[in-house]
């Protein structure tokens, strides 16, 4: 058993960190301003290759595994750029994972090379108005017509709808009460995101304005067949594929945060002097900060099990729900406390830790909730009566 990174590993997340320091502080909080999206720092890190980590060097990748993505993806959040650069890249190195391990080869060669050089980009079309995380109760309906699938519906909390050039799209191919389970009829579509038949808008939310959320309206948009991932009515157990790296690498996020805020907080409280006196020197700060740290590092310890599991082919559903649960409450606290630490310059936006906190309530929200992720643990480990 062995709780050090490999230096390969290491590496990796020297490499980040160096290739995100030319994205400074500002260029966040001015990008968190306007809104715009990164566009700059998706292509700088598709250029160096980093989007294909966790992809086969058989379609551009580097052929490694969720650990080093998820090493990779807290470098980038804990480099400054908190969730609006991490959520700017984060969905080629997981969404991509059904078409890797249920499409065909020329799907393969096609869809993927594309997104990992920056050419195009992606959206992942699951989440629904008034469906939650109910997904086999999906409305989106893809009707089967000559030569592919006919599409209606709404989507919601589409991230980076507004800039994507393709889509991965869930929709319901068998209506619900004719299917004998409730996990079937749903088909997994990658496929253009035609403008002509989808229109999107924009949600204004809390923060990571740099990375937009969208509503997504769907209308008799085509669909050929050969844009179908794997066999028609499976789409939702292939998407189960792609929850625990998502969840993965969410807590890998949440930990970056939480770490480049204490950082700051740190460096405040050594300099910061009152009553003549550095403000780190006193307990009220010391333990706070001290105890966020440790509450960091364990969440890692268990978010790199649940990688390790993974990349072995091993059930790891407990380990990654724990983790992302677990870093998710960790970061969280760490950004508050980086706040508190500040005081009143924790309020302003020159010190950035303000954009931390609301940028750490994405991973502690989504993409499932702490309290669900409780009752899985509960079902799950504890073997106590399914709750919902």
């Amino acid at each position: 058993m062995d709780f050090s990174l490999t230096d390969d590993q290491r590496n990796i997340r020297e490499a980040v960190l160096k290739h995100c320091s030319q994205f400074s502080d500002e260029y966040w909080l001015e990008h968190d301003r306007s809104g715009e999206f990164p566009s700059d720092f998706h292509l700088s890190l598709a250029e160096a290759g980093w989007l294909g980590i966790a992809m086969p060097e058989s379609v551009g990748g580097a052929g490694l595994g969720i650990t080093e993505a998820a090493i990779m993806m807290q470098a980038i959040s804990e480099a400054g750029g908190g969730m609006s650069a991490a959520s700017a890249v984060h969905g080629p190195v997981f969404s991509l994972e059904p078409i890797e391990l249920f499409g065909t080869e020329e799907q393969k060669q096609r869809m993927i090379p594309p997104i990992l050089s920056g050419e195009q980009k992606m959206c992942f079309a699951v989440t629904e108005p008034n469906v939650g995380l109910d997904t086999t109760r999906l409305k989106t309906r893809a009707e089967k017509v000559a030569g592919g699938y006919r599409v209606n519906g709404e989507k919601i909390w589409i991230t980076n709808a507004h800039v994507a050039d393709k889509m991965m799209l869930l929709a319901r191919t068998t209506p619900l009460e004719e299917c004998t389970r409730k996990t079937q009829g749903l088909s997994l579509f990658f496929t253009d995101l035609n403008r002509a038949n989808i229109e999107h808008r924009i949600i204004p939310k809390m923060g990571r304005h740099a990375v937009g959320s969208n509503m997504v309206f769907i209308s008799d948009l085509f669909i050929p067949e050969e844009d179908r991932i794997g066999e028609e009515g499976e789409g939702f157990r292939i998407i189960l594929k792609g929850l625990n790296p998502e969840r993965i690498l969410l807590g890998a996020e949440a930990i970056g945060l939480g770490k480049v805020a204490i950082d700051r907080a740190a460096r405040y409280a050594r300099e910061r002097i009152v009553f003549d006196r550095p403000i780190g020197m006193n307990q009220g700060i010391q333990h706070p900060l001290a105890k966020c740290w440790a509450q960091l590092e364990a969440a890692s310890l268990m978010l790199l099990k649940a990688a390790n599991l993974f990349d072995k082919g091993e059930e790891c559903g407990v380990e990654a729900n724990a983790g992302k649960y677990l870093a998710a409450e960790a970061g969280f606290e760490a950004c508050h406390t980086a706040m508190l630490t500040l005081g009143g310059m924790g309020y302003a936006q020159e010190y950035h830790v303000e954009r931390y906190l609301r940028e750490v309530l994405i991973p502690r929200t989504a993409p499932v909730s702490p309290h669900m992720i409780l009752n899985f643990i509960a079902e799950h480990v504890l073997e106590l009566p399914r709750s919902y």
